[in-house]
């Protein structure tokens, strides 16, 4: 039986943060994915992995950015980050179900 593998096509076009190994943290736009588990960011932050996992899953990030102690800011572009490097992955937007603003 094959490995479970992370439902990500939710996420695509939505802004994420995503921490990565070495404490690193990148903010971006999920442009999108392979099944090996590789992460593309756009204007990213850090994502996520899970330890012990044998499947890698590389994203890709547009209008990506790394914020670094102290809160400074660098612009990274897009950029293709490697699934074994992520450590938590966050969506900063809503993701699916009732989009209408509870009263």
């Amino acid at each position: 039986m094959a490995p479970a593998q992370p439902e990500l096509k939710k996420y695509l076009d939505k802004r994420l943060f995503v921490q990565l190994n070495g404490s690193r943290k990148v903010i971006g736009v999920l442009r999108g994915y392979d099944v090996r588990q590789m992460l593309v960011l756009g204007s990213l932050r850090p994502v996520f992995a899970n330890p012990g996992a044998q499947v890698f899953l590389n994203i890709v990030l547009d209008d990506a950015f790394e914020e670094t102690e102290g809160g400074n800011k660098t612009r990274l572009g897009m950029v293709v980050i490697r699934g074994n490097s992520v450590v938590m992955l966050e969506a900063m937007e809503r993701i699916g179900g009732d989009d209408r603003q509870h009263r």
